[in-house]
């Protein structure tokens, strides 16, 4: 059997940092510091020439846990809806009522961070409910 392998996921995206940003607030992951040699990220986009500026960040689970997300600059805008996309899990273990109060609370906070709400998916028979979002450059993602 193989060793379980770390992995990260990766956005393109248009700016970088402040995609990373978005999402150290979304869940309470870190900037990594900068490149050894630099005692900040502008020092070091200032040194890169300027094609590269500014042209990826990071973020990581400060615990270790978590998988990085690394953000790369791409000269294209998003198109098409993505093949795959982040559930964050704001309401393991609720159901109901609460579940949704825990969703829609979350909800609030990422609008107020730039993220859009997209829909509301209210519990059925099958499924609890779930609400679909966009972060601030159009990336889909659900909180669950």
């Amino acid at each position: 059997m193989s060793a379980i392998k770390k992995f990260q996921v990766t956005f393109d995206c248009a700016e970088p940092g402040r995609v990373a940003r978005f999402w150290c607030e979304v869940l309470g992951y870190v900037m990594p510091p900068p490149p050894e040699g630099f005692d900040t990220w502008d020092d070091f986009n200032s040194a890169q020439p300027p094609e590269r500026r500014d042209a990826w960040s990071a973020c990581a689970d400060p615990s270790g846990e978590g998988p990085r997300l690394y953000f790369q600059r791409v000269p294209e805008g998003k198109a098409v809806k993505n093949r795959v996309h982040l559930d964050v899990r704001v309401g393991t273990g609720l159901v109901g009522a609460e579940r949704l109060a825990a969703l829609e609370a979350e909800c609030a906070r990422l609008v107020a961070l730039g993220a859009t709400h997209v829909c509301t998916l209210y519990a059925d028979e099958e499924n609890e409910s779930c609400i679909p979002m966009q972060d601030i450059e159009g990336n889909e993602f659900c909180i669950d």
